[in-house]
């Protein structure tokens, strides 16, 4: 189920990106958001035993799309090794795999980190959140992309732990 502070923080970053449209499923609930023209719907649908609630907000006018893989679900990592630690997000907001556009990412491939090391940056409504590896090991594949809208939960990285 979704709370409150979610679904508002999930409209206030839709809102301020070009993305038209988010759904996301957790637990037999599924939240869709969807910027059509000057008004914003958010649907919650549950189990059938549970009523469907819908809201209506006003946004501001849509932006151009810049964007189109920010607005797809999220991929599920392919279980290559049962050993893999997953790193998941913390949070909704935007996947940045850099301190700034002309740093070189925190981590790639083949990276060996440590629990402190910072794997990259999570924006969640105007605060930049450097998120830490929290496990010993190599990085194995980054699974999302940078400026990537990202859900709570979202694997981010697969790490081969020590």
């Amino acid at each position: 189920m979704f709370k409150l502070n979610e679904i508002k923080e999930l409209i206030e970053l839709v809102d301020k990106t070009s993305v038209h449209e988010v759904e996301i499923e957790n637990e037999g609930a599924r939240l869709l958001i969807r910027k059509p023209g000057k008004t914003e719907v958010v649907n919650v649908q549950t189990a059938p035993a549970i009523p469907t609630y819908t809201q209506v907000a006003p946004v501001a006018t849509a932006q151009p799309a810049a964007t189109a893989q920010a607005a797809q679900p999220a991929a599920q990592p392919a279980a290559k090794d049962a050993n893999l630690h997953t790193i998941t997000s913390p949070m909704v907001g935007t996947f940045y795999r850099a301190s700034s556009p002309d740093n070189p990412p925190f981590v790639s491939a083949g990276d060996r980190v440590n629990e402190k090391t910072v794997v990259c940056i999570l924006e969640a409504m105007k605060l930049m959140n450097e998120l830490e590896a929290e496990v010993r090991g190599e990085i194995v594949e980054v699974l999302v992309e940078n400026g990537q809208l990202i859900e709570f939960g979202q694997p981010l990285f697969l790490v081969k732990p020590e």
